[in-house]
């Protein structure tokens, strides 16, 4: 982060109008725990299920306490604000860059990403159009495809498609079993597993409560390998690591409620297969436009198709059991100095597009 008279104001944007709410809610407490408030000024803001925006007085009094005095999840209560004057610097010649520790829609898929760039305020992460792309499975998928990543076999379908025709194509084009995930969604909430025409018909109706397009994947028994990248124009990639579910697949209840699944970092693959993934997650990092930072995942078929592309998380969790701050602090970057990383990014990629927001 760059020398300054004036700390940076950071605003950490939690909560959402998503099904991943409480999510957000545990990684930015993560999150605040690791920030060096000696540097920053922190400003908390939760954003509600109705779309409020709430100062959240509790964790600044907390967090004037010092990290250790911070819950584990942060609360979505305090005192309303309105969103442009929460952006605003609080001192003259102020740098306020906002961290949008948002998961899934509305707030990782370019809503609040745009309204950033209304406000012309610096932001961690993806802009508008990579933050899209990569929260729809459906997009990211034929672009990943276009870029000539290696992925799964696929269906998508919007909701009023989900029809005879379409279930017999899934039987015929994929085979059983299938995954069912809504397009717009993360955390793995609305995923199942379809064995048959009427598993698939209770599952399409679960992920389209979600979302009006869902996408049905082909079952791929390999290895789910993640890799964590960061940078704008020249990206760097971590080491890669390795989920090991305890359940049937790594579902919601096995990444936040019974937090059972294996990470094992870094992953024990081949020298060439750890180089192709760290390879691959760059490929699909400028492929997709990410910027800052992104999760990249894989699975891998020993013996099969190797590396197959999955998707991008563009603001990965934060979590205990979240694999980016781990993945990052076994290749030599440890939780404090990755925010720190993360900001300077911001600040970076804002001043780099700063310049090209004029008018004729």
């Amino acid at each position: 982060m760059p020398e300054s008279a004036v700390p940076v104001r950071l605003v950490v944007l939690y909560g959402g109008q998503s099904a991943e709410h409480d999510v957000s809610r545990v990684s930015a407490a993560h999150i605040l725990k690791a920030i060096d408030t000696s540097r920053y000024e922190v400003d908390p803001i939760a954003i509600t299920p109705d779309g409020q925006w709430l100062r959240s007085d509790a964790t600044l009094a907390a967090l004037a306490g010092g990290p250790d005095g911070l819950p584990g999840v942060l609360d979505a209560a305090g005192t309303a604000v309105e969103p442009q004057a929460s952006l605003d610097p609080v001192r003259p010649g102020q740098q306020v860059v906002v961290l949008p520790i948002l998961h899934g829609p509305r707030g990782e898929d370019g809503a609040v990403q745009g309204l950033l760039e209304l406000a012309g305020v610096a932001y961690a992460g993806s802009g508008v159009l990579g933050s899209a792309a990569n929260m729809d499975k459906v997009m990211s998928k034929v672009v990943a495809t276009a870029a000539g990543l290696p992925i799964v076999r696929y269906l998508a379908v919007r909701d009023a498609s989900a029809d005879d025709a379409f279930i017999s194509r899934v039987g015929s084009e994929l085979g059983w079993p299938v995954f069912v995930k809504p397009s717009n969604m993360g955390s793995s909430v609305g995923v199942s597993r379809a064995d048959d025409a009427v598993g698939l018909r209770i599952a399409l109706d679960d992920a389209l409560s979600f979302d009006e397009w869902a996408v049905v994947e082909e079952a791929v028994h390999g290895r789910e390998i993640e890799v964590g990248v960061l940078g704008n124009e020249s990206p760097w990639a971590s080491v890669p690591g390795e989920i090991v579910p305890t359940h049937e697949f790594y579902d919601y209840e096995d990444k936040y409620v019974d937090g059972d699944a294996e990470m094992v970092i870094p992953a024990d693959l081949p020298a060439s297969v750890t180089a192709e993934a760290r390879a691959l997650a760059l490929v699909a990092f400028r492929a997709l436009r990410c910027d800052g930072l992104a999760r990249v995942d894989f699975f891998y078929e020993a013996g099969g198709r190797g590396l197959l592309f999955n998707e991008i998380n563009t603001m990965p969790g934060f979590t205990p059991y979240s694999m980016f701050p781990s993945l990052w602090a076994a290749s030599g970057l440890p939780y404090p100095e990755l925010i720190d990383e993360i900001v300077a990014l911001a600040l970076a990629r804002h001043a780099h597009r700063t310049p090209h927001r004029r008018q004729r």
